[in-house]
């Protein structure tokens, strides 16, 4: 009998459908003639299955029998059919016997198909169609009967008590998930966020089925309460893995936090709270609010997990103490108040007088800004001036406007003053247009005091020269319209001393032009309105 070294499984379609080709190594290494099989067939219970098997090409090669062999899993190998050309068909005893017959009668060495019905579990295993053939010996392949029964999956959680995590804790099985009586044996993977290890045991069941039992283990702590873990099955008849949602269940004594102090209760503060806030599984039963002095305050209420200070005083000043129970246990957490002097909270009334009064204050100010900054300026335009009605300090006007308003002095030349008659012998100013301040000590705007007449010798009068008419005929009616005009002007003295022309006096004793303390503006200004000059002599 040629032993089998190797084989190889190709798919073909001629005659009995898709086969696998085995290939069979003769001791020499040469290739022996090709026996056609499928190399798996799968089957539920109570169906019926066809194993197919075929030689091809016997090329000169004489077949004189075949034969189908059942090989279980466990146990030894059994003849189930026989055909002999001569001989014809049979079926020695086997578990199969009655339930295994050849697919054509009579059959036939080319085609030796057989048909297993009212398949069950225990037939799974190796089928053999084996070739006697001359002179080659004996040829053979093989198919597996997979035998399938669909598992049924079941998930369920184990409700634990919570560990503390100390050195050497065990951990508990928290999920467990099933597949009951699947052939093949179903496959189990956990899917879940905590940390922890699973385990699988599997057992057999009837008509050589398989069990799975998978369980998740882990040192459970109370942070692990209400977390997912997932059971995925997997399995041959499943399209795709069936999917177990759990909820982990651990249970732990109430876990406790007081909230609400923000560690500024003064004295008179109102309706401040504090909350006791707690986790436990089971729910708590009972929670109580107590001071370490013993005694609560008698501007506290107190409702479920919710302490009201109504008004804090004094007696605050002291520890809440919140504690919650639950059938495994206590929790309590504590909090001490410290109670601060009253702080001064300006109300919405005070803040508007304020500012009230703070704006008035500063119109106040600025008024009082304005009234000081005009009066200087009126003081300085006085001094220069002396006459409130005159609105510009001009020197056109303080040299011609004589004429108009004239003055105690005899300056005047008209109405205002003594008249042509009186007294002309003040001293009149001739002007010349374009004098600067940085002309000064230039010539051009020399202004020498004249005198209308004099006085001769002995100090009497003499009558006034043609010359001296002449002069005094220019300052005409026009010339004072014009004067007058400016004296409106509203231009201050600083104006005035940007830019305008200045005059120049000299007194009359100084006619050649030597003056050693010259002064840029000597007019000053008298009480009755009138201005003379601080260097012109008056006779």
């Amino acid at each position: 009998m040629a032993r089998e070294d190797a084989r190889n499984w190709h798919d073909f379609t001629k005659m009995i459908g898709l086969f696998s080709v085995v290939t069979l190594l003769t001791f020499q290494g040469t290739v022996s003639q090709q026996v056609k099989v499928e190399p798996e067939v799968m089957s539920y219970p109570s169906q019926a299955v066809n194993l197919r098997c075929a030689f091809a090409d016997a090329g000169g090669i004489q077949l004189t029998q075949v034969s189908w062999i059942y090989e279980p899993k466990e146990g030894e190998r059994l003849n189930i059919a026989v055909y002999h050309p001569n001989f014809g068909a049979s079926y020695p005893t086997s578990p199969l016997k009655g339930r295994v017959r050849f697919t054509t009668d009579p059959p036939s060495l080319s085609n030796p198909s057989i048909q297993i019905s009212d398949v069950k579990m225990t037939d799974e295993g190796k089928y053999i169609c084996e070739y006697a053939t001359y002179p080659s010996g004996n040829e053979q392949g093989v198919t597996s009967l997979v035998m399938l029964a669909k598992p049924r999956n079941a998930a369920s959680g184990v409700t634990v008590i919570a560990s503390t995590v100390t050195a050497g804790a065990q951990p508990v099985v928290v999920a467990r998930c099933e597949s009951t009586d699947g052939r093949p044996a179903a496959q189990i993977a956990w899917v879940t966020a905590v940390n922890g290890n699973a385990t699988s045991a599997s057992t057999a069941g009837a008509d050589n089925t398989v069990t799975i039992t998978s369980q998740y283990m882990l040192v459970p702590t109370a942070a692990d309460n209400g977390k997912d873990i997932s059971c995925l099955v997997s399995h041959r008849t499943q399209a795709k893995p069936e999917s177990f949602l759990m909820k982990l269940a651990v249970e732990y004594p109430p876990q406790v936090t007081i909230v609400g102090y923000d560690n500024n209760w003064y004295v008179g503060r109102t309706n401040v709270a504090l909350t006791c806030q707690a986790t436990a599984n089971p729910i708590p039963t009972t929670i109580t609010w107590k001071t370490m002095s013993g005694q609560m305050p008698d501007t506290v209420q107190v409702k479920e997990n919710v302490l009201t200070v109504l008004k804090v005083d004094e007696q605050t000043n002291t520890t809440f103490v919140c504690e919650v129970k639950n059938r495994l246990g206590t929790g309590k957490d504590q909090v001490t108040v410290m109670v601060r002097e009253p702080s001064v909270v300006p109300s919405n009334t005070a803040v508007v007088a304020g500012a009230v009064i703070g704006s008035l204050l500063a119109l106040l100010l600025v008024a009082a800004l304005i009234a000081v900054l005009v009066t200087r300026s009126r003081r300085q335009q006085q001094g220069y001036r002396g006459n409130p009605n005159h609105s510009s300090y001009d020197i056109k006007s303080r040299l011609f406007g004589a004429g108009k308003k004239g003055s105690k002095n005899g300056t005047g030349a008209g109405a205002g003053g003594n008249g042509a008659g009186g007294n002309n012998n003040s001293p009149i100013y001739v002007y010349k247009e374009g004098s600067a301040h940085d002309g000064l000590t230039d010539k051009a705007n020399q202004h020498v005091p004249l005198h209308l007449g004099g006085r001769g010798e002995g100090g009497v009068a003499t009558a006034p020269t043609a010359q001296d008419i002449l002069l005094s005929g220019e300052l005409d009616e026009a010339e004072r319209r014009k004067f007058d005009q400016l004296e409106d002007d509203e231009e201050s003295y600083d104006h005035f001393g940007g830019g305008g022309p200045i005059l120049q006096l000299r007194p009359p004793h100084d006619q050649d032009g030597i003056m050693s303390g010259y002064l840029d503006d000597d007019m000053e200004s008298q009480r009755d309105g009138s201005v003379i000059s601080r260097t012109a002599v008056y006779v």
